[in-house]
């Protein structure tokens, strides 16, 4: 899907450049001449990042990034001719993400609208797989041959620990620092027990049994030898 990038901006010539440029590197592009219009299609337009210049009629780029702050977080990268440290400091504090000085090269502009749309995406979150064993860490659900697994918070802290450490000899003390946030201490069971539910959810029928206990130091995910 295409990125939206909301372009406000009164200087006809600039603008038109940057709509071009920006078509041209594939995103949507839509614009504004001033700072009300601006914050108008920004409420109604969703966009991904926007683009603002700091000299605007009806509001200025610092009410309209004040004003966007109040709703929302979309990436702001604010355009001006004022070049001073504390006029930076000015527009980096009413809530703008990057600051380019007018007049500016396109090709930095471009890079600069690529790394704040990198940086707002969500991070994705892997699918582990181990054998025919497999757990959506966004979803928090395990499946095996196309069976869903049904997992309390702990089993599922502690399968998430196994498959990031496939085949690695895990001990009683990581799993209870990992996994409860301190240390158990003494002689509980508790890890034993989980272990053990753990694994009887994993195996059904003629599966193989993936959790092998490593005899006085704790346990591993690995094939059966």
């Amino acid at each position: 899907m295409k990125e939206k990038i909301l372009v406000i901006e009164d200087d006809e010539a600039i603008l038109r450049i940057l709509r071009q440029g920006l078509a041209f590197e594939s995103y949507l592009v839509e614009t504004a001449t001033d700072g009300q219009t601006g914050l108008i299609k920004a409420r109604e337009w969703h966009p991904d990042l926007i683009v603002l210049d700091w000299m605007l009629p009806i509001l200025d780029g610092l009410e309209v990034c004040r004003r966007l702050r109040t709703v929302n977080n979309v990436p702001v990268l604010m355009l001006t001719a004022k070049e001073s440290i504390q006029d930076r400091v000015q527009g980096l504090d009413c809530g703008a993400d990057d600051y380019m000085v007018k007049p500016f090269e396109l090709d930095e502009f471009t890079a600069r609208v690529r790394a704040l749309l990198r940086r707002s995406q969500p991070e994705r979150l892997p699918v582990l797989t181990f054998a025919d064993l497999s757990l959506d860490t966004s979803t928090r659900q395990a499946t095996r041959n196309g069976r869903v697994i049904q997992l309390t918070a702990k089993e599922y802290d502690l399968l998430d620990l196994f498959m990031r450490h496939p085949r690695q000899v895990l001990t009683r003390e990581v799993f209870f620092d990992r996994v409860w946030g301190y240390d158990f201490g003494g002689e509980s069971n508790v890890l034993d027990v989980y272990i053990r539910y753990l694994r009887q959810k994993l195996v059904i029928g003629d599966e193989q049994q993936l959790i092998h206990t490593a005899r006085g130091v704790g346990y591993v995910m690995r094939e059966q030898s």
